[in-house]
């Protein structure tokens, strides 16, 4: 059987780091030295790395209905004037961990800012690096039990400049859109992806 996670931090000496920019994110140029699966030590590595820090997102999910609660906004980084795709994703509930919140309370809260949604039993689903070969980020996705019989409309903080549509679709229609890239973020992939894996330990049926 093949062995994974060999090393560990140890296994990795960060020679020096320069600061390239900083302002929302932080860029940052880091030089560092490294094992090798063959034995030895590397030379001299060089890679920028965007720190982000961590985000939470929600599966909002509706167990009696059997839907999904999603958010439709612009992301500038999904603009590409060669594409005739829209940079307006249809995306999880999500936003970044950058006070002394716990990722649980930042979760609870993106829910009612971006969706009018109060959520009850979150729980964690799982975690996982977002581009880690030249981002720090870290997502956490959350399941969260809601009731979206009265969902809908426009959200977002307007000192923020956020613009956000709801959206509640069956669970398998967000799972179609997946399959059928029409959803093709991270976040919303892998959640899910998770969900429908998941999903048959949380529905219920209505009475």
């Amino acid at each position: 059987m093949s062995q994974i996670h060999q090393f560990s931090q140890q296994d990795l000496q960060i020679i020096r780091e320069e600061t390239v920019y900083k302002g929302h994110f932080e860029l940052k140029k880091m030089f560092f030295r490294h094992k090798l699966f063959s034995g030895g030590m590397s030379g001299e590595v060089v890679r920028e790395l965007l720190i982000k820090g961590a985000a939470s997102a929600v599966i909002a999910y509706d167990p009696v209905r059997d839907s999904v609660v999603l958010v439709e906004q612009v992301r500038i980084g999904a603009y590409d004037p060669n594409s005739s795709q829209s940079p307006w994703l249809v995306e999880l509930i999500a936003g970044m961990v950058d006070t002394d919140e716990s990722p649980e309370e930042v979760a609870i809260r993106e829910s009612q800012e971006e969706a009018g949604l109060t959520v009850s039993n979150l729980q964690h689903a799982v975690s996982v690096w977002d581009s880690p070969g030249g981002t720090v980020e870290r997502l956490h996705i959350f399941l969260g039990l809601v009731d979206s019989s009265q969902v809908g409309g426009v959200y977002g903080l307007e000192e923020e400049n956020e613009d956000i549509l709801v959206h509640v679709v069956s669970r398998k229609q967000a799972y179609q859109w997946v399959e059928q890239g029409k959803i093709d973020n991270v976040i919303a992939v892998v959640g899910l992806q998770w969900l429908q894996l998941n999903y048959h330990k949380y529905i219920q049926k209505a009475v």
